[in-house]
């Protein structure tokens, strides 16, 4: 906390949210607990029905397992606050609390995109080499997968942290945004940004586009190997394997593009709104992706709900 204080005058931020319109906070709130309660309660069986069902432990659903967890934790970073600051007038966040949740959205949202990758690279196995595919996609790689996408993120998260804290905050403290996002920050402080700004177009990007060029080049190859298959309904059995994580990346990643790839002096509020998708909305819309296009997981989740009702 010492280092906190040195580095600025402002003590906690003012976080605007999405509206600053007081007869829209009571909506905003019913709509975004509704939002939150549904992500929690989809995850959750998404990871219980495939733990329950034996024909669901399979490479492909470990991952998805592991990314239900981190969808729960990415909203709880979030969503928690928001719906707090819309009941309460100061709706202000310590300084501390803010850089805490920055480094917990950062960590765990670059930790789903990682394990979106692997995703692509199990099903780039399952199609382009499926002889040898128990082999690859044996329990220590799937697990030293899992590892590396929890792992590798936080390091990432805590060098934007440490870079954030150096600089000083000492004019606004009012963040026009519903969360600590890095750009809106970055935009208040009065000390030099240039390093962070550096690191965010060299570090960060390189960073963020690592996972998704693994997932193009493992689609392309899938979408190769497929269109080599004679048969149409071979054909539509491979690209319905692929159909709900594609929908999910597309989601996420164009969300993400559309927000960072851009000049840090054109943020605005539509940036804000862009921000709710790979915040709040793909994490709640995962399990539904997933389980409506996909019968194995009908099949788990069906079987999860019998057993509850007898």
């Amino acid at each position: 906390m010492e280092r906190l204080n040195q580095t600025s005058s402002v003590s906690e931020f003012i976080l605007l949210g999405l509206s600053s319109r007081p007869e829209d906070q009571k909506p905003l709130f019913i709509l975004f607990l509704i939002i939150y309660l549904v992500t929690i309660t989809g995850n959750l069986l998404i990871i219980l029905a495939i733990c329950s069902d034996p024909q669901l432990h399979t490479p492909m659903y470990f991952f998805l397992s592991f990314l239900s967890f981190i969808d729960i934790c990415f909203s709880t970073t979030i969503v928690p606050r928001m719906l707090v600051n819309f009941l309460s007038e100061k709706k202000t966040i310590s300084y501390a609390g803010c850089l805490t949740q920055m480094y917990f959205t950062y960590a765990l949202g670059n930790t789903d995109s990682y394990l979106l990758a692997a995703m692509a690279f199990d099903r780039y196995v399952a199609i382009c080499d499926p002889f040898r595919y128990v082999t690859i996609m044996s329990r220590r790689p799937c697990v030293l997968l899992v590892a590396f996408s929890c792992s590798l993120p936080h390091f990432h998260s805590l060098l934007h942290i440490l870079l954030l804290n150096q600089l000083t905050f000492c004019d606004s403290n009012v963040v026009h945004h519903f969360f600590c996002d890095i750009n809106p920050l970055l935009k208040l402080s009065c000390s030099s940004i240039f390093v962070n700004d550096l690191t965010l177009k060299t570090e960060g990007l390189v960073f963020w586009v690592t996972p998704f060029l693994c997932i193009v080049f493992s689609y392309v190859r899938i979408l190769v190997a497929v269109l080599r298959i004679p048969s149409a309904a071979g054909k539509r059995k491979a690209f319905s394997t692929c159909g709900s994580h594609l929908t999910v990346v597309i989601l996420f990643y164009g969300s993400i593009f559309y927000v960072y790839l851009q000049p840090l002096s054109s943020y605005n509020i539509r940036d804000r709104v862009v921000t709710i998708v790979y915040t709040v909305l793909s994490s709640m819309l995962n399990p539904f992706i997933y389980s409506l296009r996909n019968k194995d997981m009908k099949r788990g989740l069906g079987k999860l709900m019998g057993r509850r009702k007898s």
